[in-house]
């Protein structure tokens, strides 16, 4: 183990600058990550069951539609498209995430919803003229960068029929100093990290100026490379929503910071909802 290599990595990188490794495409890791999804119990990977119909509920107040054509990106395990399809409507969902689409295939089948499943990078998806909604659900767009968040509002813009909705969330600037959270460690034989001995040092980093939190994970085991997993995530008030939204040729329709039940800092008047429909 060196030391100094530890120490190196674990200085504040650069802002967006990227981990040594992805935890979406590790085999190990998106095992643990699809359990995390499915887990009722805890609001991790998914939200809990309340949240879910709670979220669900204020979208489909809005767009009071029968047979609704919605896409789901970021869909995971599926929870919220079976719930959508179980309303009546006809859902196609989106995720990169091979065992989790390959779960929510399987999932489909038993259960015999109708409901297609794509494993796709959803920034690469070429809809045109399909939905009546596309969600974007649990602050998804938070983690993209800026002209990641750019090209996707183009792509849903392309994938929406006319008087089409998009509806997804957002972290907000409430209780900050809690969303960063502290500096931590975790030693243990086998875990989330891998199914080896491994240290992980966790820590919070806050670019204010940009409205970004960064939450590194280095993965530290015996003589090999310390792996370096990092997650970004934006915070907006509603003026930089307006502003992103205006400037990419959407306008909103209806927001709300009362969708989801109270809780934790990522729960509550923490997370603003968002419907927006494309410009005249």
């Amino acid at each position: 183990m060196n030391v100094n290599k530890i120490i190196a990595v674990s200085n504040r990188p650069k802002i967006y600058e990227k981990g040594t490794d992805q935890m979406w495409t590790d085999p190990y890791i998106s095992k643990n990550l699809l359990e995390v999804h499915l887990n009722p119990e805890i609001n991790l990977a998914s939200r809990k069951p309340d949240s879910i119909q709670a979220s669900l509920n204020w979208i489909l107040e809005y767009k009071n539609d029968s047979n609704l054509h919605i896409l789901d990106l970021g869909c995971g395990p599926g929870l919220y498209a079976e719930e959508l399809t179980k309303r009546g409507h006809q859902v196609t969902g989106v995720d990169f995430s091979e065992n989790s689409i390959r779960y929510a295939k399987e999932q489909a089948e038993v259960k015999g919803f109708d409901i297609s499943y794509i494993c796709l990078n959803y920034l690469e998806m070429d809809f045109e003229n399909q939905f009546d909604l596309v969600i974007l659900i649990y602050t998804d767009f938070c983690i993209l960068l800026p002209e990641e968040q750019e090209l996707l509002l183009m792509k849903i813009k392309r994938a929406l029929k006319p008087g089409g909705v998009f509806a997804f969330d957002v972290n907000n600037e409430r209780n900050l100093d809690q969303k960063i959270g502290t500096k931590n460690w975790e030693a243990a034989q086998t875990g989330f990290w891998s199914p080896e001995p491994y240290l992980c040092l966790s820590e919070p980093f806050h670019y204010s100026e940009n409205k970004v939190l960064m939450f590194q994970h280095i993965v530290i085991q015996n003589d090999s490379k310390p792996k370096v997993y990092r997650f970004w995530t934006h915070y907006f008030d509603m003026a930089d929503i307006e502003n992103k939204l205006h400037e990419n040729g959407y306008q909103i329709l209806q927001s709300s910071d009362k969708v989801l039940p109270a809780g934790d800092c990522w729960l509550g008047e923490n997370i603003t909802f968002i419907i927006a429909s494309c410009k005249e």
